[in-house]
């Protein structure tokens, strides 16, 4: 049965969706079966995979609605050999509002992914950068949270207020949810804030950081606008390396 993880942070630009595509494109190369499912109606962990958002005719918002009686018919292959794309894009905005009045809409992601486990060893949620019904669909949806951080000044009250979240959520809608681990992204050797980041976050968090640190990287950053992960954008790149360490630490979480 699979792992089920949401990539989450209630702010914005820590590199929620470069963690998705990147963590999933690894861990299917490390011969993982794979899916990933994009929350973001922003849809850039869908074309951050080569998939044409516009052109899309059926996305993850169709089976939100119960409008695709077939995952089948939604569910893309992508040009990662063993990875699989539930997509996303604009439409998925409205979703909230058309659901508001349905029963249990906290768990519709739940019900889609509970028929979907069993097929693959990981399915990894994109969450969109604020706390609302499709966020709150993911961590009602996941059995754990992986939560990217930014080596940057205000980390840390992000973090406190997703941490605050999180254990909201466990109270009232998912009590098996835990936190799967803390990744910092963005590192930059050359400042002393990256440091003073890291060490702050592990004097609080040290049982759930990852060794792995992302470092800011140039070739990570152009990767997207070509519609490839890092891996098969320029294989040799410290962003590379780093997202290939990254699964094999959440492989190993996952074995213990």
């Amino acid at each position: 049965m699979g792992r089920i993880i949401a990539i989450a942070n209630q702010k914005g630009g820590v590199g929620k969706t470069t963690t998705n595509i990147n963590l999933s494109t690894c861990l299917a190369q490390e011969g993982k079966r794979v899916l990933v499912a994009d929350m973001d109606p922003q849809g850039n962990t869908t074309s951050g995979f080569g998939v044409d958002k516009k052109a899309l005719s059926r996305t993850i918002y169709n089976l939100l609605l119960g409008d695709d009686g077939y995952i089948e018919q939604v569910v893309r292959p992508t040009m990662v050999e063993g990875l699989r794309l539930l997509p996303a894009n604009i439409n998925l905005s409205g979703a909230e509002i058309e659901l508001v009045d349905q029963p249990k809409r906290e768990y519709l992601l739940r019900a889609i992914l509970n028929h979907m486990k069993y097929l693959y060893d990981y399915i990894l949620i994109d969450c969109p950068p604020s706390l609302n019904l499709l966020t709150l669909n993911a961590l009602c949806a996941a059995d754990t949270v992986l939560v990217p951080i930014q080596c940057e000044f205000y980390a840390m009250e992000g973090l406190s207020q997703l941490m605050h979240t999180i254990g909201l959520v466990q109270r009232k809608l998912n009590p098996r949810l835990t936190i799967e681990g803390v990744v910092f992204t963005m590192f930059d050797a050359r400042t002393n804030l990256s440091t003073q980041v890291v060490d702050e976050v592990k004097a609080h968090l040290s049982e759930y950081t990852y060794q792995t640190i992302i470092p800011r990287n140039v070739r990570l950053s152009e990767a997207p606008s070509h519609g490839l992960p890092i891996t098969l954008y320029d294989d040799k790149s410290k962003g590379a390396e780093a997202y290939r360490l990254l699964a094999q630490e959440v492989i190993a979480r996952g074995n213990k």
